[in-house]
């Protein structure tokens, strides 16, 4: 069975991906270690290539989300 998100939950998803690369573009936080932000950057840059290849998307434009990937890889 295919998952088909609703508009919402599209949106939802979309949100998502925003706060990762307004995470990462904001560069390490004060409190991480390097070790830390190293982790948190790898698991957010997972994230965005995977939500990223989705094929429910329409017309939201990546182009922040595949950058922040390219940038942090």
């Amino acid at each position: 069975m295919t998952y088909t998100p609703t508009k919402e939950e599209i949106a939802q998803h979309y949100k998502a991906m925003g706060d990762s690369v307004d995470l990462l573009n904001a560069g390490k936080p004060s409190h991480m270690t390097e070790d830390q932000w190293t982790d948190t950057k790898k698991r957010n840059v997972e994230h965005l290539e995977l939500m990223v290849s989705k094929d429910y998307w329409t017309d939201e434009d990546m182009t922040a989300v595949n950058k922040a990937i390219a940038d942090n890889k």
